[in-house]
């Protein structure tokens, strides 16, 4: 599996087979296998729905997160993962050197989050990512609230370590900031963007010790992988 993840060359793969309760699922970036990812589970979740007429509405995984839950609701693919509240944390020198400008806080759980004080700061930001890969986290998020008023806040995702220098979008990264932007903003839904040159929209709703992410999946490519010893 890490050797196809690595020839595919994407943020993550992901690899899933039947059990007698759901599937259980697997990531891999192009260099390590990681323990949750959002849109590679949205994405098998699509499959699952469309190629495989699964039957049900709501899917469950098994997977080194425990078992997760996905849904489908029309066009939205709803992901139901246990959140991971960041704490408040000193910022790394590496994190202050890899970005030039100092943030208004950082936090950690999985990842280091970075907050700053203008979207111009995340959307501007060209980060030095061999500084980044000397972290001891699986990477930095840095986010922002937005100046649009269909968008609460925006994100976006390095993790240069595990062979991702910006993710595309990155659902686990979600569980970690809605509790924040939850707390900060004072509602338990928000609207989140994720400011990558692909980027994605996600509706992200705080349920408890849960975090729901929705978006939306589309077919890229079906095809066939040739394995030789």
């Amino acid at each position: 599996m890490q050797s196809i993840a690595a020839e595919n060359n994407l943020s993550e793969t992901a690899f899933f087979v039947p059990t007698e309760q759901g599937f259980h699922i697997r990531w891999f970036t192009p260099l390590v296998e990681v323990d949750l990812c959002g849109h590679a589970t949205l994405a098998a979740a699509y499959v699952i729905y469309h190629y495989l007429d699964y039957p049900k509405d709501m899917i469950q995984f098994d997977s080194k997160s425990g078992l997760l839950t996905v849904s489908r609701n029309d066009d939205l693919i709803a992901l139901d993962f246990p959140a991971q509240p960041p704490s408040v944390c000193q910022t790394p020198p590496e994190i202050e050197q890899a970005f030039g400008i100092k943030p208004l806080a950082c936090l950690k759980s999985e990842d280091y989050i970075v907050i700053f004080e203008k979207a111009a700061d995340v959307l501007e930001a060209q980060p030095n990512y061999e500084l980044l890969k000397g972290l001891d986290l699986r990477g930095v998020i840095i986010t922002a609230a937005s100046n649009s008023e269909d968008i609460d806040f925006i994100a976006r995702f390095f993790a240069p370590k595990c062979g991702i220098n910006e993710d595309p979008v990155t659902g686990s990264a979600y569980t970690q900031l809605t509790p924040y932007w939850a707390e900060k903003l004072n509602l338990s839904k928000l609207k989140a963007r994720q400011m990558s040159a692909r980027g994605g929209h996600l509706f992200c709703e705080l349920v408890g010790d849960r975090v729901k992410i929705a978006g939306k999946a589309i077919s890229y490519l079906t095809g066939e992988i040739n394995i030789t010893p």
